[in-house]
């Protein structure tokens, strides 16, 4: 009988060159060909694969294994993020998140400015998932009204990113909030409440600065033009009332109760149905949306009239809409930009760019490649506080150099999930930990699909807004000392529930597991 060889294993010099060489292909794909990175990431997952084969010895099937089990492992946030597209297309179209935005508009004040800007931020992302959307929107709108204030830009800024960010983060309609849970293997619902605890004191700590600093711009004129003109135009077009607010309280809950986020997201998608159809929506668009997504319609019709004084003054007209022309225009504008979104086919490209990351981690994985870096990473490492600065460092080097937020994510998250099940950590951990760095520090670098992008809708670099940006680099920081003074650390539990404890593994939860 044949007796197999076994593969060899891949040096540390080799695994690194390999991963840097596909960081290269990344970083030209966004920076000088200015595409999507998904079959760049196939390429990577071709070139680790070839040398695994020919060089190490790796036979075919054992990598196209490697591959499939990988990507089952994203099959729970795929799910998730096809339920989202529903989610988000329902919540707008039944007033459930216009009704979250205008009363978030409503908080704004001059004496708290920046306060306000932070809060209305995070209600936005909050409640759309997306901290791009509430850039390129409200974001907009509140750096206009700061600058009539005199309030810096890059300041402003770095606020508006602040808050966008928190509420991406917390937010269970966002696709990095579902990729960190699947990757780490945890649920959505244990993953936000295990965010809570670093999250929550580092926006209190935000809070605190953005107080502090508003006061110094507390005398200016605010002009409420541009804000009423988006209440009135997000009240004419949609269902705006409290009640509203019974959808997105009825998922908080079922998180609490501890329910899981499938049906407890799907709750949330069969109340919007509801409030819809007593709108008098038709059942047929209500299927549409929840495929397709929602297309504005009254803020839609205005914003089409560019140009067309008649025009665009006969639709205000037509629904008892007293604003000025253009301020209406511009209004319209940016609700069409922040409500044209959601439905299941939305996700697509998301979920996509998962597959293909997790096909180039997978490979990696199946390879040796990250193994032999992990060892590498974790031989120093003697403590929880150790492994949650390695992870959140390793997100931090892959926002750098392979530029994108999700790879920041699936890549960590891969290498260190073999760890974590060893140390008898609870995967809560680490997948609080992918977003704590993965997440928060993309938008700090500016070749980074997520800094790219911040830069260049608000019109302010990088490293302008990045000293501002308060909650994006306080909250890595933040997780760090709490780990290391034994603060929020969850253990599995015998049945796989997470187990509060310190800085070592509790008793009861059997022997101590060595770092």
């Amino acid at each position: 009988m044949e007796q197999v060889k076994e593969p060899k294993i891949p040096s540390l010099g080799l695994s690194i060159l390999v991963f840097l060489a596909v960081a290269v292909m990344i970083a030209a794909a966004v920076l000088v060909w200015e595409t999507d990175i998904h079959i760049v990431l196939i390429f990577g997952a071709l070139l680790a694969g070839l040398v695994g084969v020919f060089y190490l010895g790796n036979p075919y099937s054992k990598i196209e294994k490697g591959i499939i089990d990988g990507i089952m492992v994203g099959m729970q946030a795929c799910l998730i993020l096809y339920t989202v597209g529903p989610l988000v297309g329902t919540w707008i179209c039944s007033g459930v998140v216009p009704s979250m935005i205008y009363y978030g508009l409503s908080i704004l004040s001059p004496s708290i400015f920046l306060l306000a800007t932070l809060i209305i931020c995070s209600i936005v992302s909050l409640a759309t998932g997306t901290s791009w959307g509430t850039a390129g929107t409200v974001g907009i709108a509140l750096l206009g009204i700061a600058l009539g204030l005199g309030v810096p830009a890059p300041l402003t800024v770095g606020i508006i990113i602040s808050g966008g960010y928190f509420g991406d983060k917390m937010s269970p309609l966002s696709d990095t909030t579902n990729l960190a849970p699947g990757v780490a293997g945890t649920d959505l619902f244990q993953h936000i409440r295990a965010m809570c605890w670093t999250s929550g004191p580092t926006y209190a700590i935000v809070v605190c600065i953005t107080l502090f600093l508003g006061f110094q711009y507390s005398q200016g004129d605010l002009d409420y033009t541009k804000i009423e003109a988006l209440k009135t135009i997000l009240a004419s077009e949609f269902w705006i009332s409290p009640i509203s607010l019974i959808a997105p309280l009825a998922v908080i809950v079922l998180s609490a109760m501890r329910k899981p986020a499938l049906p407890a997201l799907w709750v949330g998608v069969f109340i919007a149905v509801v409030f819809a159809l007593v709108q008098g929506t038709n059942f047929g668009d209500i299927l549409n949306i929840m495929q397709n997504g929602y297309v504005p319609m009254l803020s839609a019709e205005i914003a089409g009239t560019g140009e067309d004084a008649a025009a665009l003054a006969k639709i205000l007209a037509d629904n008892s809409i007293s604003l000025d022309p253009k301020i209406a225009l511009e209004a319209a504008n940016d609700i069409v930009s922040l409500m044209e979104r959601g439905g299941l086919q939305s996700m697509n490209w998301t979920i996509s760019l998962i597959l293909c990351a997790f096909t180039f981690g997978s490979t990696m994985d199946v390879c040796g490649f990250l193994k032999v870096m992990l060892q590498a990473i974790m031989k120093p490492i003697k403590s929880v506080g150790g492994m949650i600065t390695a992870v959140i460092l390793s997100c931090f080097v892959c926002d750098i150099f392979l530029g994108d937020q999700f790879l920041a994510i699936a890549m960590p998250g891969t290498m260190f999930k073999s760890e974590f099940d060893k140390s008898g950590l609870h995967p809560r951990m680490l997948s609080r930990s992918l977003e704590d760095a993965g997440t928060l520090l993309s938008v700090l670098v500016p070749w980074n699909t997520c800094g790219a992008y911040h830069a260049g809708v608000l019109g302010v670099p990088t490293f302008e807004y990045l000293p501002y940006a308060f909650f994006n680099y306080l909250n890595p920081i933040v997780a760090i000392v709490m780990t290391f003074m034994g603060i929020g650390i969850f253990w599995r539990g015998k049945n796989g529930e997470p187990v509060k404890g310190g800085k070592t593994r509790p008793a009861e939860l059997g022997p101590k597991v060595d770092l």
